[in-house]
């Protein structure tokens, strides 16, 4: 499971202390929360998550800042651009518990419970739940969200349920999804992440439009005021019908969130700095290493804090789209990740903060290593005709350089690669059999990433490709993407510690072809789409850790991106308004469980006038 990240640092489980206990996951019957890895850590009586502070004070602003513009109220399909944060006027059936690997426990819903033959899951609302007009929450609710979402909304939703068969509503307190089979094993958790929307509030209004007015909610903020493309804030709930449950007690402490928006991230920084926002979550290690050196900083006002974490990292890479000439040709994607030289990056750009992305599962005992052995060969034997003979012979390695900038092995091999696809290197210029000249555009939806594209440009133009580097504003880039309309870009590719549903969004034929899918590669393989189903269909850890590493070992093969890098920790600075819990969850920064400080934050604002 996981949810889709911007180009930011996407957050699998190794082996760690915090291995779960053993236990049959999801197994049927009536329970408080689900877990895919074991039995759930804390009882059905408990009181509130162990890593908040239950007597948090509430109050006060917190000011964060956006790029570039919003447009609609709608985060939920392809069109318009959604305001950040709009999801938190709406509840979840169940909430995740950043402490714990893939566990969700029971929030709008009271129960759950899963069918015998794992073939379904019963959710039961709590009679209390109310949306901000304080009308009930009806399992009728339930039924319209899910079936809206999966008609109208992003492609991905129809990826993520594409194995139940039918919704039912036995009465207003009940919603039963069936599915196809049982095999899929973490269906009743995705289907719980599902937020509710209120039915009879979009009676009469187009679900498939962006929208301009602010939206009704059930959770514990709501619209408060807004400047469309400009600026928003979303008030607390005074009256929040969940305020006392275990899954919200020490959270939500803020009372007014406000989010202003800026052209891009220089300019953001700049107004951090000036102290018109609050809170920075820094995916730049220039701006780490380099950029906090003002005076707010040296007088103890600004706060730097680094947090290490345990998080599946994913895959963060440049893209081909493989659905344009010449990246249809692996050999031409593998001689293009020669020439990308890490080692210098990390060194003058990175200040060596990164660590360097070897699998689309990083970080997590998901990531392919060594030759197929066991269980993973067993799965990749039937492909072997299918496959590349070297994928059984030796692990896949990215490629190294001695950082010098040079690069003169990777550019060897590369120019072999290129020279098999049929290219050849002609008065400077790489070129085809009909003398036509590689070239391609790097889109880009943030300057801030221009100092590492830039030098990449610069390092295949060695081998006579022309590229450009283009930066657009977020809403462009994401209308583009959504179409495919696009030589290269930077994406992520978030992993978490179940992976699941979401591969199918990723990598299969079905999502290479619909618009606003996750398949921004344009992965179209059969073998591909064969392991994705082993992946989905795994019914225990043993079956899907193999399953998952034979998919890994296939995509890396295929050389269908230039791998990046990531970080092992969070970098935060923020404004010294805040106090915060004694610990932070395992896996998260827990940041909705801060809250404003009265007294620090009368001494920030004095400083500020």
């Amino acid at each position: 499971m996981h949810r889709r990240s911007t180009l930011a640092l996407a957050l699998g489980l190794g082996l760690s202390p915090f291995a779960p206990r053993p236990g049959r996951a999801m197994a049927p019957g009536r329970t408080h929360a689900l877990s895919l890895l074991g039995e759930p850590s804390l009882p059905a009586d408990f009181a509130h998550f162990p890593w908040v502070d239950p007597e948090a004070p509430k109050g006060g602003t917190v000011v964060q800042g956006a790029i570039g513009s919003f447009d609609s109220f709608n985060p939920f399909i392809i069109r318009g651009t959604p305001a950040a944060g709009i999801t938190q006027i709406y509840d979840q059936l169940l909430v995740a518990n950043p402490d714990e690997a893939s566990t969700e426990y029971a929030h709008l819903a009271s129960t759950i419970e899963v069918a015998p033959g794992r073939d379904g899951v019963t959710f039961t609302l709590r009679p209390e739940a109310r949306w901000h007009d304080a009308k009930p929450i009806t399992s009728e609710d339930v039924a319209w969200s899910f079936a809206t979402l999966r008609q109208h909304g992003r492609p991905f939703y129809r990826a993520y349920w594409a194995d139940v068969t039918a919704v039912e509503t036995p009465d207003p307190s009940r919603v039963v999804f069936r599915f196809r089979d049982g095999s899929n094993r973490e269906l009743p958790l995705i289907l719980g992440q599902l937020q509710v929307l209120p039915k009879h509030w979009w009676q009469g209004r187009d679900f498939t439009r962006p929208l301009g007015e602010a939206p009704l909610g059930s959770g514990p903020y709501r619209v408060d005021g807004f400047e469309l493309g400009r600026t928003l804030s979303y008030r607390r709930v005074e009256e929040y019908w969940a305020a006392n449950l275990p899954t919200v007690r020490g959270q939500n402490n803020f009372d007014v969130i406000r989010y202003e928006y800026f052209r891009d991230t220089t300019v953001a920084f700049e107004a951090f700095k000036a102290g018109r926002t609050d809170f920075r979550n820094v995916n730049v290690a220039l701006e780490w290493a380099t950029g906090y050196d003002f005076p707010a900083v040296r007088n103890g006002f600004v706060r730097k804090l680094e947090i290490p974490h345990q998080l599946p990292t994913g895959m963060q890479a440049f893209v081909f789209n493989i659905r344009r000439d010449p990246f249809k040709d692996r050999r031409v994607r593998e001689a293009l990740a020669l020439m990308f030289d890490f080692e210098w990056l990390n060194a003058n750009i990175f200040y060596g903060a990164y660590t360097r992305t070897a699998s689309y599962f990083s970080n997590s005992q998901f990531a392919a290593s060594g030759i197929p052995e066991g269980a993973e060969l067993a799965i990749l034997e039937p492909f072997r005709n299918q496959l590349p003979k070297a994928l059984f012979e030796k692990p896949f390695t990215v490629p190294r350089t001695d950082g010098s900038g040079t690069n003169r092995e990777g550019m060897r091999a590369a120019i072999g690669l290129l020279r098999e696809a049929g290219w050849t290197i002609r008065e400077r210029r790489l070129v085809n059999a009909a003398g036509q000249q590689m070239r391609f555009e790097i889109l880009l939806n943030s300057p801030s990433f221009e100092r590492v594209a830039n030098p990449y440009r610069d390092w295949l133009s060695r081998l006579g490709i022309e590229v450009s580097v283009r930066t657009v504003d977020p809403a462009q880039f994401q209308r583009r993407e959504d179409e495919f309309d696009y030589d290269m870009i930077v994406d992520v590719f978030p992993q978490s510690f179940s992976p699941g549903n979401e591969q199918r969004d990723y990598w299969t034929c079905e999502k290479a072809r619909q618009p606003g899918s996750r398949n921004t590669i344009g992965v179209c393989d059969p073998v591909i789409d064969a392991l994705v189903e082993k992946v989905v269909e795994a019914d225990s850890e043993q079956a899907l850790v193999p399953a998952v590493r034979a998919l890994d070992r296939v995509l890396l093969w295929n050389h269908f991106v230039v791998p990046q890098w990531y970080s092992r920790t969070f970098r935060l600075a923020f404004w010294d308004i805040f106090g915060r819990p004694q610990r932070t969850p395992r896996y998260g920064i827990g940041f909705n469980a801060w809250w404003v400080d009265a007294a620090k934050a009368a001494r920030i604002a004095a400083e500020r006038r």
